[in-house]
Order: C-alpha cells, then structure tokens, then sequence
C-alpha cells in the first residue's frame, strides 16, 4: 500500500510505458485539435459585418497594396481602442464588423506615427500628396520618410484586377463583371482624384501609385463612422426552427 501511495498511476503506467504515453499523448492532442478545428467549419469565417461598410473599390485595393509593400502599417495602427484618450484624439472606436473585407488586417502593433483607422476625409487629396513627397512640409518634426517615386511609378490594371480577384476568392463580394470592369474603374476614380488635385494647383495622371494610395487613405474610416451614426448593427442571425415536443 505504501508503495502505491509513493508512485502514483501516471508514474507507474504512463511514465514507464513510452508506448502507452505516447498513445495517451496522441489522443489528448487529436482531442486538442478538433476542438479547435470544428468550430471553424461550423461558424461563419472572419468578422461580422457591420451594416454599411462595403468593399474597396479597386483603386483602393491597388493603395492597399501599396500601403502594404511600403510597410505603413508597422509605424501606422488602424485600429482605436476603446479608451477616453483614444476617442479624443482618433473618433469613434472601432468595430469588429469594420474590418469585414479587410485581407490581411492591418491593425498594427506600434504607434511611431499616428493611428489611421479614422483618417478618411480628415485632409484634403492635396495634404496626403504633399506629405507623402515631403512628410515635413505638411508636418513639422515628422521622422517619417519621403515615397517620392509614388509620384512617378505607374500602378497595372492587370495586377490590380488579380488582387481584386484574389479578394473575391477570399469571400469578399465582387462580381466577375466589376472584376472584368476594373481598368474602367481605375480610370474613373483616379480622374476624379487628378481632377480635385488640379484644383489646388497640383498636375498628376490617374494610373499613377500615389493616386490609388490617396484613394485608400481617403477610405479609411469612412464607412464605419456612417455606420456607427447612423447606429447600424451586425446582422442578426437566422433564429433556428422551433422543435416541436413529440405527442
């Protein structure tokens, strides 16, 4: 009896048999496993989506992109908690449901420059032009760099339309016909852009990469602060059939 007090059943059988443990082992993960797996197949993927907030246009995915190749997000957040301090600074905090047809997030883990999340319509199309050519001339003390060759590089339709389709293929909701109208699309959007920097004196061509950036900045925030006035909510989910009690 003493002996048995000092070895305990996982000492004197799982500890002792390497081929017991490891079967022992192997269950325990696969149980693991399908706990985290199910639900996955289960449950609807990614974010509920917040009433309001629509897809990029595809300009806006070719800025995305580039935001993305320039590495903004790791000195840029998108991303304002839910504090006073935030609130004060940044706006509404954000929703879940804001990030719907977001692929990747880019939440960001680091500040060296401000959060972007609300920054859509907070600077005119010229502010974003100038700050990204000399990031002083709009904000003094500024540490970040200058992306002058985003004044001069051209974005492809045909790499935009390939992002595009590849977001569709992801879940979000483009038809084949806005995919195959892409360039037409490009075009507009961007001449729009060129059309409000001319205005304030600034000559450029719709296809080039500092116009779609503009474009996504722009977006940024906009439909979730619509949204949120406008009090939207999540889609409420389907209520499951009533079971009747058997007579």
């Amino acid at each position: 009896m003493a002996g048995t007090e000092r070895d305990p059943f996982h000492r004197r059988v799982l500890e002792k048999s390497g081929a017991i443990f490891a079967v022992a082992t192997t269950i325990a993960i696969m149980i693991g496993g399908l706990v985290e797996i199910i639900p996955m197949f289960t449950a609807k993927f990614g974010p509920e989506h917040l009433a309001g907030v629509k897809p990029y246009t595809p300009l806006e995915v070719a800025g995305r992109d580039i935001y993305i190749r320039e590495g903004c997000y790791l000195c840029h957040s998108q991303m304002v908690r839910p504090t006073r301090a935030e609130y004060l600074r940044y706006g509404e905090w954000t929703r879940a449901g804001e990030y719907a047809y977001d692929h990747p997030f880019l939440l960001g883990s680091r500040r060296i420059g401000p959060d972007l999340q609300r920054v859509g319509g907070k600077y005119p199309d010229a502010w974003h032009f100038e700050h990204m050519a000399n990031p002083r001339a709009t904000s003094p003390g500024s540490i970040m760099p200058p992306y002058q060759w985003l004044h001069s590089q051209r974005i492809d339709p045909a790499d935009v339309q390939a992002s595009v389709r590849a977001l569709q293929r992801a879940g979000v909701p483009y038809t084949d016909a806005e995919i195959a109208g892409t360039p037409a699309q490009l075009a507009a959007q961007g001449q729009e852009i060129v059309g409000r920097l001319a205005a304030a004196g600034i000559k450029t061509e719709p296809d080039r990469e500092i116009v779609a950036l503009i474009a996504y900045l722009q977006r940024l925030g906009k439909d979730g602060r619509a949204a949120i006035a406008a009090g939207a909510t999540a889609p409420k989910p389907e209520a499951p059939p009533k079971v009747q009690a058997a007579r």
